[in-house]
């Protein structure tokens, strides 16, 4: 059997998550009480029909209940139940917003007097166990449905629990740190094409910028530096279980300097690692290495979330 717990922030997108799964096959079940997923998982498992079941859970549950889910999961462990925790989480901002937009009530204000801001903030903390239980964090802040339902098809229902999924991300310091990286490297020491008018409008994915930054030694010696780090230390995160590792590679703006050196590491790191996710935050872009780039469509409506933001 494969079990999807999906958990996260009120908002963020996991009904989505959730129904992307159960369009892939999946048994989905909703807002699961956290003290029976044990016995759904028993009662699947006699039937001997469904092998893949999703759930949700999340701050909704009964009191007390998130306090037993590491006790529960490490029962699955010594069970052999193969199983992947997906934290989804969103900028509390982008959430006010959402909330604004759609406006739907939080559901940790429908029993109590807690303005919207704090029950975001209260449910955060609330989650917190479970998100450093996560086996894969995607900040949805961003991201369209239609991207979120990719990223999960690609990096959940089809991931294999002995392969590393290795992600690199370039980003711009000014929109901040992604909120699901797991490893932040910092490129803005490299000499900045944007100060050439000539350059400006370009990216790191274009010849003249990766002309222009090439003719620098630093910044090849900065690229041998973090390709030599990331292939010492990889398989050090795979032995330990990881299957997902996320490396994001800043700059200012996010549009040369970072561009240009995940796509260095990209082609590099492909004869040790194998396939590679590129992700490009500030150009709208993914793709696995090799492949078409996709540009994420524009809806970033969240609206179709059932009880969380109902």
């Amino acid at each position: 059997m494969q079990l999807v717990i999906i958990s996260g922030r009120s908002g963020s997108g996991k009904s989505i998550a959730l129904q992307a799964l159960e369009d892939l096959g999946y048994y989905a079940i909703d807002n699961l009480p956290a003290m029976l997923l044990g016995s759904l998982v028993d009662e699947l498992r006699h039937q001997g029909g469904r092998t893949h079941l999703a759930v949700s859970i999340d701050a909704r549950n009964l009191p007390g209940a998130l306090e037993r889910l590491p006790s529960l999961l490490e029962e699955l462990c010594q069970r052999k139940i193969d199983f992947q925790v997906i934290y989804l989480t969103t900028d509390a901002r982008i959430l006010l917003e959402r909330y604004s937009a759609t406006r739907r009530r939080h559901p940790l204000t429908r029993d109590s007097e807690m303005t919207l801001e704090e029950a975001i903030n209260k449910e955060e903390e609330t989650l917190h166990d479970i998100r450093d239980l996560a086996d894969l964090l995607i900040d949805t802040s961003r991201l369209s449905v239609h991207d979120l339902r990719r990223r999960i098809t690609d990096q959940v229902a089809h991931q294999r629990r002995d392969k590393l999924t290795l992600t690199l991300e370039s980003f711009g310091y000014k929109r901040g740190v992604p909120l699901d990286a797991d490893l932040v490297f910092d490129v803005r020491c490299l000499p900045n094409p944007y100060w050439d008018p000539t350059l400006r409008q370009f990216t790191g994915r274009d010849a003249n910028i990766a002309a222009f930054l090439s003719s620098y030694p630093i910044v090849d010696a900065m690229r041998d530096d973090i390709q030599a780090w990331l292939e010492r230390w990889l398989p050090a995160y795979k032995n330990s279980q990881r299957s997902y590792m996320t490396i994001a590679i800043g700059c200012t703006g996010g549009q040369h300097r970072s561009v240009y050196m995940v796509e260095q590491l990209a082609e590099r790191l492909a004869h040790s690692i194998g396939e590679i996710q590129l992700r490009h935050r500030e150009l709208g872009l993914q793709y696995t290495l090799g492949g078409q780039p996709t540009v994420p469509l524009a809806s970033n409506d969240y609206s179709d979330e059932r009880q969380e933001t109902s």
